[in-house]
């Protein structure tokens, strides 16, 4: 019997799957601009990285395999944009297409807001990746402009999309401890 699916936060014991996951990516997809797939060690950092800074790492997981991830990053360094997050998230090649990126960016989403965020932006790897415009459009995400040609892989450029989503009231107040 198929268990229901569990958003769960990341576990030591889930950087093997995340390694497999978004290495996938890495070598198959343009859906990031990596162009070597980063070891377990690394994946393991990046994800101490985003929790030791208190925001979410969560994990997609059914009968005890996990099937994707995702993940909020600060958009850039500068205190000016510690309101402003930036999401990833990515699949198991063999479950894309099954609502799991919506519920996991639906809860990141919301973590995110809970902890304070007002704004959470999309950077979409490939102006041609429908599956990730199509699961952030579908959490309220707009599109917000196109950086042609800004990346190189697999021996031709790729535009980067952006898309945004006010999370809380967004830009209507300030936010709390600004």
């Amino acid at each position: 019997m198929t268990q229901p699916l569990l958003v769960r936060p990341c576990r030591d014991a889930d950087i093997p799957a995340l390694t497999r996951i978004y290495g996938h990516a890495v070598a198959h997809s343009n859906a990031t601009f990596e162009t070597d797939a980063p070891d377990e060690a690394e994946v393991a950092r990046r994800c101490a990285e985003v929790t030791f800074r208190g925001l979410p790492w969560l994990v997609a997981e059914r009968d005890a395999r996990v099937l994707g991830y995702a993940c909020a990053n600060p958009f850039r360094p500068r205190p000016a944009y510690r309101f402003c997050l930036e999401d990833s998230i990515y699949l198991d090649a063999s479950v894309r297409g099954q609502g799991i990126g919506r519920v996991l960016l639906a809860e990141l989403l919301a973590q995110c807001e809970a902890r304070g965020a007002r704004q959470m932006l999309a950077v979409i790897g490939d102006s041609a990746n429908a599956g990730s415009i199509g699961v952030h459009r579908a959490c309220g995400f707009e599109h917000a402009g196109v950086l042609q040609s800004a990346g190189w892989k697999f021996d031709r450029w790729l535009d980067v999309v952006i898309m945004q989503r006010p999370l809380g009231t967004g830009r209507a107040t300030p936010p709390d401890g600004a």
